[in-house]
């Protein structure tokens, strides 16, 4: 009886928010583009940093380890890919025989390796979406309009679905914006019924009065250490994933650490309590992330725990080490150095466009009302909206003292863009008819960008070096033991978990001798940066020969690819020409195929390259000038990824 009398009556029952169709649309979409997939290659951090590796750890294959990955000076925490990547990669090594056998599909081709993955970070990309939908209603925001700007960002449709430690950092980021949120609003509702209750306390004239008044102030709920467990560890966890994750957690934890400061119940022994039991909450998930990193890289050992030989050489600090490096300019230098006006002036505008542009100008007015001492027209210091303006500007500025700056270290940033912003792209009933107008026009813009950007980076940037992959994979496989030569230029690497070849470092036993042994490389992929065509000429000349040799000795029969983008024709041809004993022939083009390193140029009425694919089709003359319109149809043309085979010439014999 008293659970149907009493607590029920505590409940207060509230019928489940319904989002809108067109939000569930745009989340289907989100899937749709990683499944189709998605040929764009942003970074190739994307690979290299995280999914590279970790394929490396489970299928025991060859991968490209990269400098970050040394374990004589490690930079990257182990700990947040295992846990991310782990579970979809582990899925494919368990299901793929079973597939293989029962419906003949096999899960360790390029495809499934790309889309699995990638589709697991997607569902973790629904957190964001959930914190931003939570801190919405929690503060009566309309979270209808805000999801559906979120959804259309191209950050969240092509960034967030990819296996960059940004992505991962921005789930860190929301899920801390959201706990820090949850709190300062706890902290509001408490503190006022404190600070209520306490002035009736003092007004009660009787003794039963002030019992009953005490006995409610005691039934107050604590809010001064509300998830501080939580918060402790999703910071120490985003910064061992990126250290840059202090800049994005540093307005968050100001904000949760001055709640209530400047009340009559919060006072400056509250402030100091939170920062001794925050960093004491953060020290275990520390010591188990540096134990985490310390095991992998092999600086501590169960025969030195078992021998209780352990020092601080035994520990390895992966977030210390990486600012270490960083630190350095002349490291900076090898990665390339940017202005440090970049993030503000060209990556917000291009991550963010609207949004971004609308959050600059707002800034700019709350700098001029601060300078003219006009404080009463700025965001309250401890509202909602001064902890997402902190969360922009803060780590927007401290990213830009840094001289090397990218697009994706700032797309945390979209979150409290979106909850500040996102709104102010539909109109309201009070707005004036040319106010909708301008909202509308801003609204088409914010689309139409978005979907140009979620095309190009999803799709066309450096799209050929997947579906070419794709296809150097099935031939390794229809060709076992043959070795193939890749030598790629212009163009990102080829990630070679896809390629899935098999380890040359294991070691294998034959059953029947006992003998140990390790299997030869077959596949030698080379890639040469935007390195002179002269240079890549020699380099080529010196793997053909190399392989010739071995095929007269040995008889090992070799495939040779040169891979370059398609406005490079014209280089390569006239290179190749002052190589007689090399034959040179396309084999295949990929298209499209957007390489910044190697733009073409715009065609001109008698080009040679333009003459060959467009005039001598129509049979017409060389002589005849080509119209705009071819001129313009063939420069499209030449944003694709070329693949010449290489072999040596019929008329020549390279000596032996």
């Amino acid at each position: 009886m008293f659970l149907k009398t009493q607590i029920f009556k505590a409940i207060s029952f509230k019928n489940p928010v319904k989002l809108p169709l067109s939000y569930w649309i745009l989340v289907f979409i989100r899937f749709a583009l990683t499944l189709i997939p998605q040929r764009g290659y942003i970074h190739p951090d994307e690979f290299f940093q995280n999914v590279e590796v970790i394929s490396g750890d489970i299928f025991t294959i060859d991968v490209a380890r990269t400098w970050e990955f040394n374990p004589k000076f490690p930079v990257r925490n182990i700990f947040v890919p295992k846990i991310i990547l782990g579970p979809p990669l582990h899925l494919i090594r368990i299901l793929n025989p079973y597939t293989k056998n029962l419906i003949n599909i096999d899960l360790k081709t390029p495809y499934y390796l790309l889309t699995l993955p990638r589709l697991f970070i997607c569902f973790l990309s629904l957190i964001n979406d959930y914190c931003l939908y939570r801190v919405c209603a929690m503060y009566g925001q309309n979270f209808r309009n805000r999801l559906n700007i979120f959804a259309t960002s191209y950050v969240i449709l092509v960034y967030c679905c990819r296996s960059f430690s940004n992505a991962f950092e921005m789930i860190f980021f929301s899920i801390l914006l959201f706990l820090v949120a949850e709190c300062m609003y706890k902290s509001d509702v408490v503190i006022y019924h404190r600070e209520f209750l306490n002035e009736k306390y003092k007004q009660a004239k009787t003794l039963v009065e002030k019992v009953k008044i005490f006995k409610l102030i005691t039934h107050l709920p604590d809010h001064s250490l509300n998830h501080v467990i939580f918060i402790a560890t999703i910071v120490v966890i985003g910064i061992f994933n990126r250290p840059t994750f202090i800049g994005f957690a540093f307005p968050p934890i100001f904000f949760w650490l001055h709640r209530g400061l400047g009340s009559k119940v919060v006072g400056f022994k509250d402030f100091h309590y939170r920062i001794f039991l925050l960093i004491l909450c953060g020290i275990p998930t520390v010591l188990l992330l540096i134990l985490v990193d310390s095991g992998y890289y092999g600086y501590l050992t169960m025969a030195d725990i078992e021998s209780l030989k352990v020092s601080w050489d035994n520990w390895v600090v992966t977030p210390l080490n990486f600012v270490r490096y960083n630190s350095d300019m002349r490291n900076l230098i090898e990665h390339g150095l940017h202005p440090r006006w970049l993030h503000l002036a060209v990556n917000v505008p291009l991550l963010f466009n609207v949004i971004g542009l609308m959050a600059f100008f707002t800034i700019m007015i709350h700098i001029y009302r601060f300078v003219r001492g006009q404080y009463s027209k700025l965001p309250r210091i401890q509202s909602i909206t001064g902890l997402m303006i902190f969360s922009t500007i803060i780590p927007v500025g401290i990213l830009s003292l840094f001289p090397h700056q990218e697009a994706r270290f700032i797309i945390p940033v979209l979150v409290p863009l979106v909850f500040l912003y996102g709104n102010n792209l539909y109109p309201n009933d009070s707005d004036a008819q040319r106010i909708k107008l301008l909202k509308k026009v801003l609204r088409i813009v914010w689309y139409t960008l978005n979907i140009v950007l979620t095309l190009f980076f999803g799709f066309i940037h450096q799209g050929g070096i997947y579906p070419f992959a794709s296809n150097l994979h099935r031939e390794i496989k229809s060709s076992y033991g043959v070795h193939t030569h890749v030598i790629t230029t212009h163009s990102y690497s080829i990630p070679t978990f896809l390629l899935q070849l098999e380890s040359t470092n294991t070691i294998y036993k034959d059953k029947s001798t006992g003998h140990t042994y390790k299997l030869a490389p077959t596949t030698f992929l080379n890639k040469y940066g935007s390195m002179p065509m002269e240079n890549i000429f020699i380099k080529v000349d010196e793997v053909l020969t190399n392989a010739e040799k071995l095929l007269h000795k040995y008889e090992r029969q070799y495939r040779f690819y040169l891979v370059s983008p398609c406005s490079l024709e014209h280089k390569i041809s006239h290179e190749s020409s002052k190589y007689p004993q090399i034959d040179l022939r396309e084999d295949f083009s990929y298209y499209p195929h957007f390489c910044s390193e190697a733009l073409p140029e715009f065609p001109t009425r008698h080009d040679q390259f333009c003459s060959e694919h467009n005039m001598l089709r129509a049979n017409a003359s060389r002589a005849v000038d080509l119209t705009m319109y071819q001129r313009i149809s063939c420069y499209f043309k030449r944003f694709c990824l070329r693949v010449y085979r290489i072999s040596p010439a019929t008329n020549f014999v390279i000596d032996h």
